[in-house]
């Protein structure tokens, strides 16, 4: 399932890249005289070549890509055969700077239009929802890169840079706090510690792989199901605090503990019905005068036979609705800040730690759900082509960035670089991008073979 979305995604977001091209270089006049959807060596799926324009519109079999190749334009496809003959009107070679200069960034402009397009959508279909980081009352459990800065398991995330009100359900939420310089925290629901973040704190993320933290929820029991077998005096409401006498304090807790007790009876803590309230003290599972204990079958799998309790009926998500012109405003700066956040994130490239971590191909699959989702699918959708604009604007030779840079020296220097010299450097350009793409998806074979 993740492989398809990601199929799916990425041929959305290639066929848009390149149809920004095509568009461009028919707004200019320049003659297109492939657009192809996916790569097609030996052979295509199907093509068409329309008599009024002469380009061959095709679907090729190799899922990795498409292309757009616009006559006398020194591209990926390495042809220099149609650069021997003299220019022509209708090539990319014969028109002005500035047409060429928009004509490469056609994919960029397009990639970062489509997500502005999405998030509109998603904004307008979906809303948003807020959670105040305050309100997680049982707290975060932070990575151990996290606990050796002072973070401590329980602590309920204030403010940022004297920044508050940070919603926990945003996608920028993380980054605003790994980048911060300090962070307050509410310990033990009394004290307000403040914790300075060192300069190096993502790239010792990045080094030992681990997040910053993630918001615990309580395992509170939703529904029980008709078992006598299971769930034994458990009631809808309950909050599971302990079991066996070691605490619980959220959903993870309580399942690695059910699991290490497959097909025994666990004695099983809980606040009874009507009295659980997340957050208000640390549990003392020996004298907590409002637990109640239960002796519970757990079967072979793992399972007690309740429904858990969703988190946005344990915390006051705020759910945010848009009409439709409210949506594209924000919409649009939800993509803006998108793009901010990632354009950021990329200095971390080129340290030692975020070479590291550089994925590929399995690396975007994890994006996406194990199962559909459309939400998460167009969010997913949306993120990859911001990366795939920003990536594209990177100064490398294969890239469009690359041609870009060419063309602005030549608008400055009122001199242009030789077809030969182009193909040279588009060489050079391919091999590295190659490399950069083997190391990135050798990365991912790496992972999934060490794990």
């Amino acid at each position: 399932m993740n492989i398809l979305q990601l199929i799916a995604s990425l041929s959305i977001l290639v066929f848009i890249h390149e149809l920004g091209h095509f568009a461009m270089a028919r707004l200019f006049g320049a003659r297109v005289e492939k657009f192809y959807l996916f790569f097609n060596p030996w052979f295509s799926l199907f093509k068409y070549k329309s008599k009024r324009s002469g380009t061959v519109y095709g679907l090729g079999w190799l899922p990795l890509g498409g292309y757009c190749q616009i006559a006398g334009m020194v591209d990926e496809s390495m042809d220099s055969e149609g650069l021997k003959s003299a220019p022509k009107p209708d090539e990319f070679r014969s028109k002005k700077a500035w047409q060429r200069l928009l004509i490469m960034a056609g994919g960029i402009i397009f990639n970062v239009i489509l997500a502005m397009i999405i998030y509109i959508g998603i904004a307008f279909t979906w809303g948003d929802k807020h959670l105040d980081s305050k309100s997680v009352e049982s707290g975060w459990k932070f990575s151990e890169v996290a606990q050796q800065v002072g973070f401590r398991d329980g602590d309920i995330i204030l403010e940022a840079d004297g920044v508050g009100h940070l919603n926990a359900l945003s996608t920028q939420f993380t980054g605003k706090l790994i980048n911060a310089k300090e962070i307050k925290v509410l310990r033990d629901h009394k004290d307000t510690i403040t914790i300075a973040m060192p300069n190096d704190f993502v790239e010792r993320m990045l080094a030992a792989e681990q997040s910053f933290a993630t918001p615990r929820v309580p395992f509170v029991v939703d529904s029980v199901v008709r078992d006598e077998t299971l769930a034994t005096g458990l009631h809808k409401g309950d909050n599971i605090i302990a079991i066996n006498g070691q605490a619980t304090p959220d959903i993870e807790a309580v399942i690695s503990a059910l699991q290490a007790a497959k097909g025994t009876t666990v004695e099983i803590m809980a606040i009874p019905v009507g009295q659980a309230k997340l957050g208000t003290k640390a549990f003392d599972t020996e004298s907590d005068s409002r637990a109640v204990c239960y002796q519970v079958a757990v079967d072979t799998v793992g399972q007690i036979g309740v429904v858990i309790r969703p988190m946005q009926e344990l915390y006051p998500v705020e759910q945010i609705s848009y009409g439709v012109f409210e949506a594209v405003p924000a919409g649009i700066r939800r993509a803006t800040t998108t793009i901010g956040g990632y354009v950021s994130s990329l200095r971390y490239v080129f340290t030692k730690e975020g070479a590291k971590s550089m994925g590929g191909l399995g690396t975007m699959a994890k994006l996406f759900p194990s199962g559909f989702d459309w939400l998460a699918f167009w969010s997913v959708t949306a993120f990859l082509s911001i990366i795939l604009a920003v990536m594209n604007l990177l100064p490398i030779p294969a890239l469009d960035g690359g041609h870009i840079v060419f063309i602005l020296l030549e608008m400055i220097t009122r001199r242009k670089l030789s077809d030969k010299v182009m193909m040279y450097i588009q060489t050079v350009g391919m091999v590295l991008l190659i490399l950069l793409m083997l190391y990135a998806n050798g990365n991912d074979i790496y992972r999934y073979l060490i794990k």
